[in-house]
């Protein structure tokens, strides 16, 4: 995933009360699961801007790491999931970003994309998440839900994040009787381009812009991937 670079006056349109602590906020290039990522949190005083851990730790773990995945929780699944149960009836949150890698799988080696808005304005991408606090300091956590999502452009799998569109993000934030069908699988999808980058997005120091950077599409060897499902740690 690629955080949320400065977008001063998108931010002052759609979150005023954040915009300068997104602004302030450096740019990210590569984060991945376990790293620290801005997420917007619905609470019980209203929104709330704070850095969290991407994978989510439900409050009744026995430590503040689990034997699970949880980077990304599926949309049709996470309502009736002991992991994000709670955090699905109550707390939900938004990530911001400009836009995110993708593995095309048909070939090998893999190639990765780069998916971003056609309009190059950022992407909210929706999420659960928690705080665990059995000890030391408050850990706040969060995972990405995923679904169909038939915005992405080929040849990449229609299989992604799911977008809150900006100007509904604060309806998604309050709790209520939110269903996966229904709730969210509706919303308008933005118009999405990808292009091609390096694999250097694979070694997790790296976090410059020189990743964007479009990196031509080679033709090695062509036995066939297992496409992959779900947006999580190899993208």
């Amino acid at each position: 995933m690629q955080a949320l670079s400065a977008e001063t006056d998108w931010a002052s349109a759609h979150f005023p009360a954040f915009a300068d602590a997104l602004r302030a906020a450096p740019d990210r290039y590569n984060i991945a699961g376990h790293d620290t990522a801005l997420a917007i949190l619905g609470t019980s005083e209203g929104p709330r801007l704070r850095e969290c851990v991407w994978g989510l730790v439900p409050p009744w773990s026995p430590s503040p790491q689990t034997r699970y995945t949880t980077v990304t929780a599926r949309l049709d699944r996470a309502a009736r999931s002991r992991m994000y149960r709670r955090a699905w009836q109550s707390q939900h949150c938004v990530v911001p970003i400009s836009g995110y890698y993708k593995w095309d799988r048909r070939n090998a080696p893999a190639r990765p994309y780069f998916i971003h808005a056609r309009s190059g304005e950022p992407l909210l991408l929706a999420g659960l998440w928690e705080c665990w606090d059995r000890e030391g300091p408050a850990l706040y956590t969060f995972t990405l839900l995923t679904g169909p999502n038939p915005a992405i452009p080929a040849p990449l799998t229609q299989d992604g994040p799911v977008f809150v569109p900006a100007d509904r993000w604060q309806r998604w934030l309050k709790p209520g009787a939110w269903f996966p069908g229904a709730s969210l699988k509706g919303l308008r999808l933005p118009a999405l381009d990808a292009y091609p980058v390096g694999r250097a997005i694979q070694d997790k120091t790296r976090d410059d812009y020189t990743l964007l950077e479009p990196a031509p599409v080679d033709s090695e060897s062509a036995s066939a991937h297992d496409n992959d499902e779900d947006f999580g740690e190899d993208d």
